[in-house]
């Protein structure tokens, strides 16, 4: 690691320790879903093992690793070093988004405490920035995905299995995660495998509709060996789900997976939000892709999409009570004051969603193959269709792995897309640390 990188590391974790110590001495009491967590935990710290509060919906990885600490550090397990234990999670984030960069642009993997300076701004995105200093499974979940991930790219499979394990104790959706771990870690091996035969994988920009398909099912014989491990995490999934009766842990009646086919439209808007640095200041900057998203835009395809998305639109989305109900979400605002401001407005975003789909398929198929560039969206398919609030938390994972992806980021962009982190993350911590409403509360994502 260059100094000028240590000292960058250095500043990221000093502002997260600092940020972490205003946030335990302005918010004192556990805020939003940390009075479900915290006594949770705290209940495991003193090794009552059978309590279980029916409202938390997800698995007790968290609280679990928090009883680690408290085991082999002594941590206590009061709010604020319950607090420190994401905290810790997040400053260890930059060290595994490094080796999954690497993996992505084909470099060589860098000693393991060394983070690039593009790990550092993609552990600043501002979802994963604010909730690594509140007690909630987000930023740890990710890191046991990305472990997992770095693990199967580095064909330590039994590990990876392990780690996929141990990452669905986090949420259950993680599952998903292990076996796109797999997939993305096979792809790449396939695809420089010496005397390649087995897989015809072509480029994802000259690729042709259903070209990869054809040749896969000779190549999956040589795959099932290594997919043995993988094939344990899914017997354990099955068991649990069965013994728990379905995917939804606790309070069951209010999160009851339905088809939410807009929820795939509306992360493609936040990831473009959020992430346009990314997308725009690629080879041959902005201009040149918008000149490509139009080039791809066809007259006949892009009509029957349309009409399909407003189908979908209209058929499928879903004015959530928990949406409507919470005001102290900023969620809460944009469905109040754009989606439901007039009933044409959800489909006036229809082409907005398709440009912007358009524009990160050019970004991230550039240095892939066709199945490379599909395998993400097909394991963004079950984590998000299935969930009916518009909830920014749960794209955290999909948008980090789409940005991971990108592998010709200039230096200017990523100044840029640091700074446009730096900026949402001001905006938003000052809002919730210092605009405290009465009668309303903390202003949180």
């Amino acid at each position: 690691m260059s100094p000028d990188t240590r000292i960058l590391y250095l500043a990221y974790c000093g502002v997260a320790v600092s940020l972490l110590k205003e946030f335990n001495d302005v918010v004192t009491d556990p805020y939003m879903d940390e009075p479900f967590h915290v006594p949770q935990a705290q209940a495991y710290c003193r090794g009552e093992w059978s309590t279980w509060d029916t409202k938390i919906t997800t698995p007790p990885g968290l609280y679990m690793l928090s009883v680690l600490f408290h085991r082999i550090f002594m941590f206590r397990c009061n709010m604020a070093l319950l607090r420190l234990t994401v905290t810790l999670t997040l400053l260890a984030l930059p060290l595994f988004l490094t080796p999954l960069l690497a993996f992505h642009q084909r470099r060589q993997l860098p000693p393991l405490f060394a983070p690039t300076a593009e790990a550092l701004v993609l552990s600043t995105f501002p979802i994963a920035w604010f909730y690594g200093f509140l007690y909630y499974t987000e930023v740890p979940s990710l890191v046991s995905i990305l472990l997992t991930i770095i693990l199967a790219t580095q064909h330590r499979h039994r590990s990876a299995a392990v780690l996929g394990v141990i990452s669905c104790f986090f949420r259950q959706t993680n599952v998903i995660w292990v076996l796109y771990a797999f997939a993305i870690s096979q792809l790449m091996w396939l695809r420089f495998r010496r005397g390649n035969s087995l897989l015809h994988d072509p480029h994802a920009l000259s690729a042709r509709p259903g070209e990869s398909i054809i040749s896969a099912p000779a190549a999956l014989p040589k795959l099932l060996f290594t997919f043995v491990p993988y094939m344990l995490v899914l017997a354990l999934f099955g068991v649990f789900m069965f013994w728990n009766g379905g995917i939804v842990l606790g309070d069951k009646a209010n999160h009851v997976p339905v088809l939410h086919v807009p929820q795939l439209y509306y992360f493609t808007a936040f990831a473009t939000l959020m992430g346009w640095p990314a997308v725009a200041f690629g080879h041959g900057g902005p201009f040149k892709l918008a000149s490509e998203v139009a080039h791809c835009i066809r007259v006949g395809f892009t009509a029957l999409l349309s009409a399909f998305m407003a189908f979908t639109v209209h058929r499928f989305m879903i004015h959530h009570p928990f949406l409507l109900a919470d005001n102290r979400h900023y969620t809460f605002y944009v469905w109040r004051r754009v989606f439901m401001l007039h009933p044409i407005v959800p489909y006036l975003f229809i082409p907005g969603y398709q440009a912007c789909a358009w524009a990160w398929w050019l970004r991230v198929a550039r240095d892939q193959t066709l199945l490379q560039t599909l395998v993400l969206p097909l394991a963004i398919l079950p984590t998000l269709l299935p969930t009916p609030l518009l909830e920014p938390r749960y794209f955290l994972v999909p948008y980090i792995l789409l940005r991971a992806q990108v592998v010709d980021m200039r230096s200017a962009g990523l100044i840029i897309e640091g700074l446009w982190y730096a900026a949402i993350n001001f905006a938003t911590i000052y809002v919730f640390l210092y605009k405290e409403r009465a009668g309303v509360g903390r202003f949180m994502w």
